[in-house]
């Protein structure tokens, strides 16, 4: 009896294991998110697969709707506005937006979506996980995650007419 149940657990386990495969497997990177009073809102991992890097970011107390979030260029969030963040991150030079036909920044995602409980959760695709991608994000001044205070609209160049900046965190290796 006890070789059977050791069994069925032995392939419990290992049916487990399958199911792994595909999920991130190394964090890249991390940031914590705060409002300009220094309360934490929320966290921001970059994690990598082997072949691609995505941001995920969890969010509280935050108002309900949609929120513009992006990565800015510089990795400074001084109170009380965030302005040292600079703009988004775009080495590539292009205008912003995923539905300008010029776009977009590196650092342009989809917006946040805050639920009526306050909080909210996101996983976007940055792209690959290159040496170049990631100097993108961890060059000499360093990467800023940013939560606005409205919806992206997906194409106002440069920053999408999102309002102000209500969170902020710097992106650092892990």
């Amino acid at each position: 009896m006890r070789m059977i149940f050791a069994a069925s657990l032995a392939s419990i386990a290992l049916a487990g294991c399958s199911t792994l495969e595909g999920l991130p497997s190394d964090r890249v990177g991390q940031a914590q998110l705060n409002r300009a009073n220094g309360v934490p809102v929320g966290t921001a991992q970059l994690v990598s697969d082997g072949q691609n890097l995505s941001l995920a970011v969890a969010a509280t107390g935050l108002e309900p709707g949609e929120h513009g979030f992006h990565l800015h260029t510089t990795g400074r969030c001084e109170a009380p506005d965030f302005t040292s963040a600079g703009g988004h991150l775009n080495p590539t030079g292009n205008e912003h937006g995923s539905l300008n036909p010029e776009g977009k920044h590196v650092g342009d995602m989809p917006n946040l979506v805050i639920g009526a409980s306050r909080s909210g959760s996101i996983e976007v695709d940055l792209g690959p996980d290159t040496p170049t991608y990631r100097e993108y994000l961890f060059d000499a001044d360093g990467t800023a995650v940013m939560i606005h205070a409205g919806p992206d609209d997906y194409r106002s160049d440069p920053a999408g007419d999102a309002g102000s900046r209500v969170a902020c965190g710097v992106l650092r290796a892990s």
